[in-house]
C-alpha cells in the first residue's frame, strides 16, 4: 500500500505538549514498504526527513520543513527461549517478545502482564512507543529498558538495509543511546526484542516503590507473598498519576530535564554547602541528583510564565497552560537551566528532542 503524503499538516495533535507546528509534508507509515516509499519520495524531492513516534518526548519549536514521517508499525510476536533447546537456569523461564516500533509502550506492558510475561511492570504508564523507548533508554523505579533489551532492528537510511543491534552496540547510558548521537539521523528503529520471564519476580528495590508496596500491604493486611508483578504495575501507575499530569488534560512531555550525574569532587563540594541535598550513589563514586529538587530550591516549582509553567506537583514537568508556542516553552526551560546553573553550578540537560529550531 502506497503511503498517503499530505502537505501543510498541523502537528499539534502529534505532540503531547500540544505545541503549534506545521509539517511541510507529512505521512504516517504502518508497513515497512510504506516507510521505504516515503524515504524514496523525500530523496527524489530533496526533502529533509524528521521521524516521530507518539510525540511524547519532543518539543516542536516551530514549523518543520521537509517530510515528517510518523512511525505507526504494528505487531507483536514471541518465542519461548526453551524452544531453542537446552535452556537452563533463568533461561528456562525466558520469553523473547518482539514489538513493532509503533506499538504503544504502556499498552504492551499490560499485554505482557496478561500473557504472564514479566519484567516491564516497573516501567508502567511511561508514555510513548516501543520504537522510541531504546532511543531514550527509558527507565523508572529501578529498571531500565537496557536491562531487558536483547536486540532491535533499524533501517539504515544510508544503505536502505535493515541492521540488527544487540544491547552492547546500542551504547546505552543514562537516558542515552547510540540513537541520540552517531545514529541520530541515520537509523529508524522498526522493532524491538525484549527478554521477559514467565517467572514472577517483582523488583521493589527502588525506595519510593518499596515504600508504596509496604504501605499498600499494611493497609490491605497483606504479606510480602501477595506482591505480584500486576500489583507492582498498578502501584507504579498510581505513583505516576499522582506525580505527573495526564497530557490529555494538561499538555506536557513528562520529565523535561535529566537528573544530573555528578562526579565525586563536585558532589562533595555541593554537599558541604547544601547538606540536605538528596543524592543517589553511583558505581563511580559520584551520585545522581534529583533535578526536581534543584528546580524547587530555585523557587520555580509552580512558576507560571504566560501560557507555560512549571508543574505545581512535579518540578521536572513543564506544561502548556493553553496556547503556548515552542519558543515560550524553551524560554522557560532556559530560565530554569540558568537558575540552577547560577545556584548550584549544575547544567541541566533537556530530555526531549527539539525540532523546528532555525
Amino acid at each position: 500500500m502506497t503511503p498517503v503524503i499530505q502537505q501543510n499538516v498541523s502537528l499539534r495533535a502529534f505532540n503531547t505538549l500540544a505545541l503549534p507546528s506545521t509539517a511541510e509534508y507529512f505521512c504516517s507509515v504502518s508497513e515497512h514498504s510504506q516507510l521505504l516509499q516515503a524515504l524514496e519520495f523525500a530523496r527524489t524531492s530533496a526533502l529533509v526527513v524528521t521521524i516521530i513516534g507518539g510525540g511524547s518526548n519532543i518539543v516542536l519549536a516551530g514549523d518543520i520543513p521537509g517530510l515528517v514521517i510518523q512511525i505507526d508499525l504494528r505487531g507483536v510476536s514471541h518465542r519461548y527461549v526453551t524452544a531453542a533447546g537446552n535452556a537452563t537456569g533463568d533461561l528456562a523461564n525466558a520469553v523473547d517478545v518482539t514489538f513493532a516500533a509503533g506499538e504503544n509502550w504502556h499498552q504492551q506492558v499490560l499485554f505482557c502482564l496478561d500473557q504472564g510475561w514479566y519484567g516491564l511492570e516497573n516501567l508502567s504508564l511511561i508514555p510513548g512507543t516501543m520504537g522510541a523507548a531504546p532511543i531514550q533508554n527509558i527507565g523508572a523505579y529501578g529498571v531500565e529498558l537496557a536491562d531487558r533489551l536483547i536486540s532491535l532492528q533499524a533501517l539504515d537510511r544510508q544503505s536502505g538495509e535493515l541492521v540488527c543491534f544487540d544491547r552492547q552496540s546500542c551504547e546505552f547510558g543514562y537516558r542515552d543511546s547510540l540513537f541520540k548521537h552517531a545514529g541520530y539521523d541515520r537509523y529508524i528503529i522498526v522493532d524491538v526484542t525484549l527478554r521477559l520471564s514467565t517467572k514472577p519476580e517483582p523488583n521493589i528495590s527502588y525506595p519510593a516503590l518499596s515504600a508504596a508496596v509496604e504501605a499498600f500491604c499494611r493497609r490491605e493486611g497483606l504479606t510480602s507473598e501477595a506482591i505480584t508483578p500486576r500489583l507492582v504495575s498498578n502501584l507504579v501507575s498510581e505513583i505516576r498519576r499522582q506525580k505527573l499530569p495526564d497530557p490529555a488534560l494538561l499538555p506536557n512531555a513528562g520529565s523535561f530535564f535529566k537528573n544530573p550525574l555528578l562526579k565525586q569532587p563536585q558532589l562533595n563540594a555541593l554537599l558541604a554547602q547544601f547538606e540536605d541535598m538528596p543524592n543517589y550513589p553511583q558505581p563511580d563514586g559520584g551520585a545522581k541528583i534529583p533535578a526536581a529538587w534543584l528546580i524547587e530550591q530555585c523557587g520555580l516549582k509552580g512558576a507560571e510564565r504566560g501560557e507555560v509553567g512549571v508543574h505545581d506537583r512535579q518540578a521536572l514537568v513543564l506544561i502548556n497552560r493553553g496556547q503556548a508556542s515552542g519558543a515560550e516553552l524553551l524560554a522557560l526551560a532556559g530560565e530554569v537551566r540558568q537558575s540552577v546553573e547560577q545556584r548550584f553550578a549544575i547544567s541541566l540537560e533537556i530530555e526531549p528532542r527539539i525540532y523546528g529550531v532555525n
